[in-house]
């Protein structure tokens, strides 16, 4: 269904264009030596590269250059044998050579596309236009003095990723959807770690609004939006912005805004230039970048199983529901620790006991997944030991908690704890009979018709069995002996 927004001249819709800048991961910047890490002291990962001294020349990482080539195939996108690095003119306190290099006319990756999932279980294919990798600029600090900016050039040189999509975005939904999906296949390819509060993911969101049927409105750019939640919400204002400003009478300037997170508003930060006015031309200190057919096949072979495939297999091969995959394949070692547990068990109970019970109380404990107590084998042992009906489900629950807290196999918990579920016909049989005969009331009102009471004498025998006797043939033996 087309998201529309209603206006006081009648609907309007929404189109929006992301580019995305991904950090390469990798431990020295695209042309130069110097180290990566994020959190250093200000200015002491700066090469002189980097700080563009006179008579420095670019040497291009040659492992940037693998990583972009592989994120382009998790993309299911174009690789090209030839791109060509050029400089972008533009001046920032921070860009000490006065130029970015980046690549414009010949990127290395051209048009791809992203299946993103939305929330009425439809699905939607994004277009890539294009992935083109360039150098990251330093980071002006305007809040450590009282009238003096500061200049940090750890990040100046870094290697980027750029992603362009195509403007087949509709709504701030499938913005948020595309933005996440995108960074779960770049984690998966370890190509880039998605960490947007660090700065090494940050989205610059195109949006324009138009009648529907009309051409393409005029756009303006939100500018480095650092989390999922703030696209959404800038994209919310923006709209809202544009609708009223044109139904007002007036004009949408194409331009690149700010998002104001404290006051939930897009601001101008200046006019938008277009291509020519960076005055691009091919870099003379870099040969054109050149990747064999055997280079691509030889990244290629090297790619896990990426989100959308693995999806796939889930829902097919353990008979999952779209919503329960999307969960577990959330994070490459969400899916690797479910396929452990479901390794020779039931996969939908494996599912809800990976999904409902351990993320649940890890998400309770602010825990993620890897610092759990409990291991992908430990949680496999409990639910065998519930297939093989040697605990219920309800002590199972019991069972998690204490290893939860200890770090105890589920066998040796239930062993210690003496928690092994009664299955002796026998047993159970002699616990009915003591119930029934406790509660002749109750007896003869169920014969009389009240079939509601049966939950009642289930209680009692659980209740006499410490919960420890088969549901199943506490059921059936109770059905036998009141009939």
């Amino acid at each position: 269904m087309a998201y529309l927004i209603e206006g006081e001249t009648g609907k309007w819709e929404v189109v929006i264009g992301m580019e995305v800048h991904a950090q390469v991961s990798c431990n020295s910047k695209l042309f130069s030596g110097a180290a990566t890490a994020f959190g250093a002291e200000p200015n002491s990962q700066v090469s002189l590269i980097d700080a563009a001294m006179p008579g420095m020349l670019p040497v291009l990482n040659e492992y940037v250059v693998e990583q972009a080539v592989r994120t382009g195939l998790g993309l299911k996108a174009q690789v090209n044998n030839m791109s060509v690095f050029e400089r972008k003119n533009y001046f920032y306190p921070d860009l000490p050579q006065g130029y970015q290099i980046s690549q414009m006319v010949y990127p290395i990756v051209g048009k791809g596309e992203i299946e993103v999932d939305l929330s009425d279980g439809t699905t939607k294919t994004i277009g890539i236009t294009r992935l083109h990798l360039e150098q990251d600029a330093g980071k002006s600090m305007h809040d450590q003095h009282p009238t003096k900016s500061f200049v940090d050039l750890n990040r100046s040189g870094c290697a980027l990723m750029e992603i362009v999509s195509e403007p087949d975005i509709r709504s701030p939904e499938e913005a948020c959807a595309y933005l996440n999906k995108l960074r779960m296949i770049l984690r998966y390819l370890g190509t880039c770690d998605g960490n947007m509060e660090e700065g090494s993911m940050r989205a610059d969101v195109n949006i324009s609004v138009r009648k529907p049927g009309d051409e393409l409105g005029t756009r303006a750019e939100i500018k480095n939006v650092n989390s999922v939640k703030a696209v959404q919400m800038a994209i919310d204002y923006e709209v809202r912005r544009q609708i009223e400003l044109i139904e007002d009478g007036g004009t949408v300037v194409q331009e690149t805004r700010l998002w104001d997170p404290n006051k939930g508003v897009t601001r101008s930060m200046r006019g938008k230039e277009d291509a020519h006015d960076y005055r691009y031309f091919p870099d003379p200190d870099l040969l054109p970048l050149h990747v064999s057919n055997d280079q691509i096949e030889s990244i290629k072979a090297t790619l896990p199983e990426l989100p959308d495939d693995k999806k796939h297999r889930f829902m097919d091969g353990y008979g999952l529901s779209l919503y329960d995959a999307s969960v577990l394949i959330a994070e490459r070692h969400r899916a690797d620790y479910y396929e452990t547990v479901a390794n020779d068990n039931d996969t939908k109970l494996a599912a809800n006991w990976v999904i409902n019970e351990l993320l649940g109380i890890l998400n309770k404990n602010e825990k993620t997944l890897v610092e759990s107590p409990i291991s992908a084998e430990q949680l496999a042992g409990l639910i065998k030991l519930i297939s093989d009906n040697t605990i219920s489900g309800k002590i199972a629950k019991d069972v998690f908690a204490i290893m939860y807290e200890t770090g105890d196999d589920a066998d040796k918990v239930v062993e210690e704890k003496g928690l092994k579920q009664v299955t002796d016909t026998g047993a159970i049989e002699a616990v009915i009979d003591k119930v029934i005969a406790a509660n002749p009331g109750q007896v003869e009102a169920y014969r009389g018709g009240k079939d509601k009471l049966f939950g009642f004498f289930v209680g009692q025998v659980m209740k006499e069995t410490q919960g420890k006797a088969n549901p199943a043939a506490v059921n059936e033996l109770l059905k036998k002996k009141l009939g």
